[in-house]
């Protein structure tokens, strides 16, 4: 029987699916003949999950499933699930009112409730797919993966049926062995009811690919609600430049689901991609990078693609990105205001030396704010993003003030209505070096569940350890008082009144001898 392929991506907030596109594409070079179907079940209104993927079932009658999982964790600070899950905790944890600790119990139960029913929603929404397909292919093959999957497929195992291939990271590689029935053992996967999975299966580093510009003709084709993302013009639409990254931050797991080598997408066919969405007409391209510079050694490849898409004749394009602010240049700077840069995030964590040091960032906070400085001598006047955890690990009322006289610094250089402070509280993610050092530290316990919203789990999570943990939660209670529309400005200006602020060279300095307890500690 000819292969099948229908790839469905479950329910997530709109984001354009770029891993099922471009593993879809991926599979139709290689296997030109085998017959594929995307289906978003994000283009459909919840009450119609089940009708609607029945419908797709019937009508293709496929010999795999491939399911397309984004999103689990919910430790942030905007809405979603039917409330602020920050603002919740916070509330709850911290809040002295007693009606006000009662309205963050339940608005933190009414997150609760919405995530584990998105859960098990999801996998039962596998487990119909599969019972559905089973009528018209008694063998057919499951695979499950996507970005949530790669965090915790340690805990589905218990969720998915038997026989589902977990794919950790990304897919092609063992998509070829799967369809080429050739052994996909030593992949990043495993079997559900099988063996289990390998330890340290996710810091196994992922097959080189050399990725090519995706033929949107053909995803066109394959995908009846294609043109769902191009119907807002805010849309950005996803491109990846490349994949990987170089560095240890202490929170990210990015390092290990792409793995720490880069490797770049050659500059003609990240343009030539580029200009099929262009001529469909898209003008928001967001590249989706984990940083669109991810060191000094890559400066040059990220010249070469701005080069060529400003010889691309693509003049009115706006374009947004990851970026490592202390890896730009003079040159780079003109590059990205000439080619339309018009938002881009910096995660720079802290305005303390002393604790990026010690968080393994390796940024030096002095090179960014000269490198910003050349940003807007170039030209730039629109929007960036800084985004901010306070309470890292040693953090003090110093470093504090230390983060809050940087900041003011970047209101000086682009303007203080151009830089939008994100605060957030560190979600602690299972394999970083931060799951490490709270293991060693008995913060958690060998065996914790990092999918558990139970309250005596979530708020070690969540990460805002005393003894500021309170400090912190009273600050933001009253900033979303005072202020909720534009919480992480109000933030900053409590804390200065608080505080005060610190010399700019007392937060862009860190001794070498401060930084190294934490460094022995995650060894």
């Amino acid at each position: 029987m000819a292969e099948k392929i229908l790839y469905l991506r479950l329910p997530c907030n709109p984001i354009f699916p770029i891993g099922v596109v471009y593993l879809a594409d991926h599979v139709h070079k290689l296997f030109p003949d085998i017959e594929q179907k995307i289906f978003d079940l994000g283009t459909i209104p919840p009450l119609d999950f089940d009708r609607a993927l029945i419908e797709c079932i019937d009508e293709f009658q496929p010999t795999m499933l491939v399911y397309s999982w984004r999103d689990i964790q919910i430790y942030a600070p905007v809405g979603g699930r039917g409330g602020n899950p920050l603002q919740n905790a916070f509330e709850f944890y911290y809040a002295q009112n007693p009606l006000i600790r009662l309205r963050g119990a339940f608005g933190g139960l009414k997150v609760a409730t919405a995530y584990y029913g998105e859960l098990w929603r999801n996998a039962r929404l596998i487990k119909k797919g599969l019972k559905q397909a089973q009528k018209y292919n008694s063998d057919i093959k499951v695979m499950v993966g996507g970005g949530a999957v790669s965090v915790f497929y340690e805990q589905l195992k218990t969720s998915l049926p038997q026989g589902t291939i977990v794919s950790v990271g990304e897919g092609e590689a063992l998509m070829e062995k799967i369809l080429t029935n050739q052994d996909f053992t030593n992949e990043r996967c495993y079997v559900v009811g099988g063996k289990e999975p390998r330890k340290g299966l996710i810091h196994e580093q992922p097959a080189p690919l050399e990725k090519t510009a995706c033929n949107y003709d053909y995803i066109a084709n394959i995908w009846s609600d294609f043109d769902y993302y191009f119907q807002e013009n805010d849309f950005y639409i996803g491109v990846q430049t490349k994949r990987g990254c170089p560095h240890n931050c202490c929170y990210c797991v990015y390092t290990v689901v792409e793995g720490k080598q880069v490797r770049i997408n050659p500059a003609e066919e990240v343009v030539a991609e580029m200009r099929q969405l262009y001529d469909r007409g898209i003008r928001n391209f967001w590249f989706t990078d984990a940083q669109f510079i991810p060191a000094k050694m890559y400066i040059n490849d990220a010249i070469e693609l701005l080069k060529k898409i400003q010889a691309s004749g693509m003049e009115d394009i706006h374009w947004a990105s990851y970026i490592r602010a202390d890896n730009l240049t003079p040159e780079l700077c003109d590059l990205m205001v000439a080619t339309g840069m018009n938002y881009f995030e910096i995660g720079i964590t802290s305005g303390s030396q002393e604790l990026v040091r010690k968080m393994r960032m390796g940024y030096n906070l002095k090179t960014v704010l000269q490198n910003c400085r050349d940003l807007k001598t170039a030209g730039f006047n629109d929007v960036v993003s800084v985004n901010y955890s306070f309470n890292v690990i040693d953090e003090t009322f110093d470093t504090i003030r230390q983060t809050i006289v940087y900041h003011r610094e970047l209101e000086k250089i682009f303007g203080a209505d151009k830089v939008e402070p994100a605060i957030f509280f560190i979600g602690l993610q299972p394999h970083t070096h931060l799951e490490e050092y709270a293991l060693k530290n008995n913060i958690l316990k060998e065996g914790y569940n990092p999918m558990s919203m139970m309250p005596w789990t979530a708020k070690k999570l969540l990460w805002n350890p005393e003894p500021l943990g309170s400090f912190f939660g009273e600050v933001c209670l009253q900033a979303w008082k005072q202020n909720p529309l534009d919480f992480g400005r109000e933030v900053f200006n409590i804390l200065e009144q608080k505080l005060g602020c610190a010399n700019l060279e007392e937060a862009l300095s860190a001794p070498m001898s401060k930084t190294k307890e934490l460094t022995t500690m995650l060894k």
